[in-house]
């Protein structure tokens, strides 16, 4: 494995050469530790024309308890529960689940 320098229209950049290697039944990618990856990081991979782009999964956004805010600002109210019709896709995936259940019962 190495790393050097690549010159682009962006600014200086690093390339790393790894090697493909078998782990059980499928293939793995040695990163080198200096990328700053920490073990159990998730990825995406992508393949674009040949070429194989990886970065780290968005990590999920940490969600804010808004609930301390009820009543601290005048006007401001939950919004009423609506409820809505099911989609007709739904309708329709429904009635068939039940179809082909009703089928392999027969």
């Amino acid at each position: 494995m190495y790393i050097h320098d690549v010159y682009t229209e962006a600014g200086v950049t690093k390339e790393y050469r790894a090697k493909v290697f078998k782990s059980g039944n499928s293939l793995a990618l040695r990163l080198p530790k200096a990328l700053g990856l920490e073990e159990g990081t998730e990825m995406i991979v992508r393949e674009e024309r040949g070429e194989f782009r990886f970065e780290p999964a968005e990590k999920p956004k940490a969600k804010i308890d808004v609930s301390g805010f009820a009543g601290k600002a005048p006007g401001i109210r939950l919004a009423p529960r609506e409820e809505f019709e099911e989609r007709p896709s739904a309708i329709a995936a429904r009635e068939a689940s039940e179809e082909a259940k009703a089928a392999k019962q027969a």
